[in-house]
């Protein structure tokens, strides 16, 4: 006789378990053959091919829109689409592990900046010496710039078996990495930029209260809404004309590492609705490599003079033969146009030329003159000061900063004093009809239009679907 204990029967009969590993076997079988909908969906490439945006259009209409977002309405950005919102979601969930390889060497360490850091700091957290500080930045010119430090910036340290640094990195930015590396002959520096995947996106807004508030909420920079300005600023004032009720729309460059939007590139197509009266532009680059700006059908944006030389000042004084001179309490003929804006902000040439005059002019204060070719000629005064390069004799191209918003000379406060003259006859710039500059050559019009339509298809499409889903 033995004394143990019976055997306990089987929680389940065999025939069932043979049934539920049948049944595990067909649904695996079942998720291979038949993979998820859903994730096929959202797998969507974004790639903008720049020498040719008609292909790439081609390939984004098949996906879903990039960007939808109204001024005045939801979030103040631009949304990302639904396949870059459930990467970030997956990227929340489950943070990326850390680098095996480096977390297995033994020489390997990381340090990341804190406030009050320097480079000496970062390097006795590592077990380094001063002397290694002098060394590296002793080693090239160009080593400087890892004592250049940012906040919350890693830098990553590799040493050798006697504790002496061969390598150090870090990353500068989402695009630079900066790194010296030890050899025999001494530290050698290199950079390594990144290229980012470049890709299209579109917002709309309207106008409800300023241009700036409106493209913000839109989900454009301030450098694009400048860039928009710019564009239009032949056709639109946008010192004076805007108003409530204006729309626009904008097909613009993104730049994206890593699934995540880092920045922004060039505007595509834009279309702004003025006062009930349509503009349009369109980016283009002809086969020489120069790129301007056209309307749709292939004219010129450009046109010989620019309307305002200042972004988004308040006209405070306009072109008249009678006004009261604030200063002199007389009446005396003002024949210029006077933008106020904040002391620092930057002046714009109209148009090219070649400078007649960069100094002082009486109670002009700091005064920088333009000839535009025989006929034209126009004056800026009351300058805080000139902007780098500019000198008399000296040439400008159309929109170049040449001057600062001040209050020299006879000026009651900081503001441009602007004129336009007309084979020597002084004229107002705010109604002064200026020449158009070329428009699309014929043997590039075919080319021209090619990229420009579907850019236009593009902006109507999505308008269309916004306007449709915003009624749901």
């Amino acid at each position: 006789m033995t004394n143990e204990p019976p055997k306990a029967p089987p929680l389940y009969p065999k025939s069932h378990l043979l049934a539920a590993s049948g049944i595990a076997a067909l649904l695996s079988l079942a998720l291979l053959v038949f993979p998820s909908s859903e994730v096929e969906a959202k797998k969507t490439t974004l790639n903008l091919e720049l020498e040719s945006p008609v292909e790439q259009l081609k390939e984004e209409s098949k996906a879903a829109p990039l960007v939808h977002a109204e001024a005045e309405q939801g979030s103040p950005f631009a949304q990302i689409e639904e396949a870059d919102t459930a990467t970030q979601k997956a990227d929340q969930q489950t943070p990326a592990p850390e680098p095996v390889a480096e977390a297995k060497q033994p020489g390997h360490r990381e340090v990341t900046v804190a406030r009050g850091d320097t480079l000496s700091t970062l390097f006795e957290k590592v077990g380094l010496p001063a002397s290694a500080v002098h060394e590296v930045l002793a080693s090239n010119k160009q080593a400087k710039q890892f004592s250049q430090l940012k906040h919350g910036q890693v830098l990553q340290f590799e040493l050798d078996k006697d504790g002496q640094l061969t390598n150090l990195h870090s990353k500068v930015s989402n695009l630079e990495t900066i790194r010296l590396t030890k050899s025999a002959k001494g530290y050698s520096f290199n950079r390594e930029i990144s290229k980012p995947m470049v890709r299209t996106a579109y917002a709309h807004g309207v106008i409800k209260s300023s241009l700036s508030a409106s493209a913000q909420r839109a989900g454009l920079s301030h450098s694009l809404t400048m860039d928009m300005a710019r564009v239009l600023g032949y056709d639109i004032d946008f010192a004076q004309d805007i108003r409530q009720g204006d729309e626009f729309d904008v097909v613009y460059e993104q730049k994206v590492m890593d699934g995540k939007v880092i920045g922004t590139g060039n505007i595509l197509s834009a279309r702004f609705t003025n006062r009930g009266k349509t503009y349009t532009a369109v980016r283009y680059t002809n086969k020489q490599g120069n790129t301007s700006y056209y309307t749709a059908d292939g004219n010129s944006l450009r046109k010989a003079f620019i309307r305002t030389p200042v972004d988004f000042a308040r006209i405070s004084s306009r072109f008249s033969a009678g006004r009261k001179h604030p200063i002199l309490n007389k009446i005396r003929a003002h024949k210029g146009v006077d933008y106020a804006a904040p002391r620092g902000t930057p002046i714009k040439a109209a148009g090219d030329g070649r400078i007649e005059l960069a100094g002082r002019r009486g109670g002009y204060g700091n005064t920088v003159i333009i000839q535009h070719g025989n006929r034209y000629k126009t004056l800026y005064g009351h300058m805080q000061g000139f902007a780098k390069g500019i000198k008399t004799g000296g040439s400008v191209k159309q929109g170049q900063i040449i001057g600062y918003i001040g209050t020299t000379g006879l000026s009651t406060g900081p503001h441009l004093h602007y004129e336009f003259q007309v084979n020597g006859v002084h004229v107002d710039p705010l109604s002064q009809k200026v020449p158009m500059a070329d428009p699309i050559a014929k043997a590039e019009r075919s080319r021209f239009m090619q990229q420009s339509q579907p850019l236009i298809a593009r902006m109507d499409q999505e308008k269309a679907t916004m306007l449709a889903a915003n009624k749901r």
